[in-house]
């Protein structure tokens, strides 16, 4: 994607130092755009945990690179043990999104193929391109599936602007490029297909407010920011024809862990009769899980994020403010799960299926031995 006219991926080696990892802050947009410098797997680790990076794709691309940069640290003698224990604290950052687990345990197994530390080195930097590449050619993917469901809906009311509501940021920020949600939205805005995006602030993060509605502006997509609790109300009185989320986690039957929130506008949509379709790369699968609810880890961050928010002021600072009582006690779950039920389709690189386990292996026949029972 572009940002004044520039293309950026999300993160890439600098390069004239291809030691040094390159990540867009994310903490700081939508109010400064900066380029952050991670020059260790513990650099990665913490930007991952901070959001400096966030969104399913991003956290796989970037711990990609982060079990790169642990190759180089790692010493010749003791290589690999220090690789897993390298692996084993990245994956430990986010445990909701799948995306992470599934990028180090394929960094693993392709860095030790390698018959020295040196071959396993260039190994791992070769594979970390491999999955960044991946993850953008798997959103562009999503995007010619996805602007066919637009198009679909554009075609039965000719001259209709479609009105699209999204939930959290599932964009090029996201991911490496482009995005998994907003694929469809991109793709269906540049062949020429008049839409319009609703875009949640997403609280507590607000990462609709400040991410979503950001590279929206960027790429020229007309939007509208609204509250959280607003979306209901919308579908109520027919302003929303669909409904595109992204995704952290699906299940081989087709629950979704997303953002929290995600499940009351499933509801809402389902309620309404509004389609409610899940963009994701098929590393977001795990085909080892079956029930989400009852079996998805489900991260609880630091309650700090619901008791402050931050903005820029008038004078052009960015501070943090307390929006309750001193000494209020919250809770700051980030994900929750929208049973299948409630989810009209998926939206892969593959195609797109009905969210059950018939539908997704329709898609992955390759997976239909590989699923364990776990209730």
């Amino acid at each position: 994607m572009k940002v004044d006219g520039k293309s950026y991926r999300t993160v890439w080696l600098k390069p004239d130092a291809q030691h040094i990892v390159q990540v867009i802050d994310q903490t700081q947009l939508p109010h400064r755009f900066e380029v952050k410098d991670l020059l260790s797997v513990g650099d990665v680790r913490t930007a991952i945990s901070s959001m400096t990076v966030r969104g399913a794709g991003l956290i796989g691309a970037s711990a990609a690179y982060g079990m790169y940069l642990a190759a180089l640290e790692a010493p010749s003698a003791g290589f690999r043990e220090s690789l897993m224990q390298a692996g084993q604290t990245l994956k430990a950052t986010r445990p909701t999104a799948s995306n992470l687990a599934w990028a180090v345990d394929r960094m693993l197994v392709a860095i030790c193929t390698g018959a020295s530390a040196e071959e396993r080195r260039t190994l791992a930097k070769s594979e970390a391109i491999a999955i960044a590449d991946e993850d953008v050619e798997h959103c562009r993917r999503i995007g010619i599936h996805g602007k066919g469901v637009i198009a679909a809906l554009a075609e039965k009311t000719p001259g209709k602007v479609i009105q699209i509501l999204t939930h959290c940021n599932a964009g090029w920020l996201a991911f490496v490029d482009i995005g998994s949600a907003t694929a469809p939205i991109y793709a269906a805005h540049d062949a020429g297909i008049a839409v319009h995006v609703w875009v949640d602030e997403t609280r507590p993060r607000n990462q609709g407010a400040s991410l979503t509605a950001w590279e929206l502006s960027q790429h020229g997509v007309p939007h509208t920011l609204i509250a959280d609790n607003a979306g209901g109300h919308l579908m109520q009185h027919g302003l929303v024809d669909l409904v595109i989320t992204g995704a952290d986690r699906v299940t081989r039957c087709g629950d979704v862990a997303n953002k929290i929130g995600t499940y009351l506008k499933a509801l809402a949509a389902h309620d309404n009769h509004v389609p409610m379709f899940v963009a994701l790369p098929s590393s977001t699968f795990d085909f080892s899980m079956r029930d989400g609810v009852r079996s998805i880890p489900i991260e609880e961050r630091d309650a700090g994020e619901v008791r402050y928010v931050s903005g820029q002021t008038a004078q052009g600072t960015i501070e943090s403010v307390r929006i309750c009582p001193p000494g209020t006690v919250a809770r700051n779950w980030g994900f929750d799960v929208t049973p299948a039920r409630l989810v009209t389709k998926l939206i892969c690189e593959r195609g797109v299926c009905d969210a059950s386990e018939p539908g997704i292996l329709s898609l992955f026949p390759e997976r239909r031995l590989l699923g364990r029972d776990d209730g």
